[in-house]
């Protein structure tokens, strides 16, 4: 009797490993049953095979998960996703704070400067987006916290405390500017930023250079 309920037993395990879907289930070997031992033994193979597929599945699933995120030049690293991001906080707030230099400075030269502010700025952006949409990247919406206080500050002033303070800001701005691109012309992994960098830093250099004449 109890040879007889171990081969039913083996009968509806191996009809159930059968009719599974895994790559596994159907390679295994049936051997028909001979000592109640080795009956045993096959059906808690069976089982132990039947309880690990669900986990190997998973597995293959997930195996990928920690794979890089890989853009149209290049896998992204931190730094690239981190130029990507500083780079476009920065564009904005130079063309912000250039907007209200624009209007609220009665120095020809103030008003001169925010005008190439405005062009330069926005002429690097729009490049900066379009390589970021092409390779994947996420660009800042706004300004960090710290660059809108520095905006808020600028539209409390008016007249030469105006002038100074937009200055000040100018020249603090690109020398961060130009040591950011230069990390990443030469440091980048993404062939596109690092062409960006390159070609952009020698118009930070010359901002520098204005922004320290003012």
């Amino acid at each position: 009797m109890s040879r007889r309920c171990s081969l039913a037993a083996y009968a509806r395990v191996t009809r159930a490993m059968l009719t599974m879907h895994t790559p596994y289930a159907r390679e295994v070997w049936i051997m028909p049953p001979i000592h109640r031992s080795s009956i045993h033994t096959t059906l808690v193979l069976l089982v132990f095979t039947l309880m690990m597929a669900p986990f190997v599945w998973a597995q293959n699933g997930t195996a990928t998960a920690d794979t890089p995120a890989t853009g149209a030049s290049g896998a992204h690293t931190a730094q690239d996703a981190r130029f990507v991001m500083v780079a476009s906080a920065a564009g904005q707030t130079e063309i912000l704070a250039s907007r209200l230099a624009a209007t609220r400075s009665q120095s020809s030269k103030i008003k001169g400067f925010a005008a190439t502010m405005i062009r330069d700025h926005t002429k690097a952006n729009d490049q900066l987006k379009s390589i970021a949409q092409k390779d994947g990247y996420t660009l800042a919406t706004t300004p960090t916290q710290t660059q809108e206080a520095a905006i808020a500050k600028l539209q409390s002033l008016q007249g030469k405390d105006f002038d100074t303070a937009y200055a000040s800001m100018m020249l603090s701005d690109h020398h961060a500017a130009v040591a950011l691109f230069q990390s990443e012309s030469t440091s980048g992994n993404d062939a596109d930023l690092k062409g960006f960098a390159s070609s952009t830093l020698p118009t930070l250099q010359h901002h520098l250079a204005l922004a320290n004449a003012l």
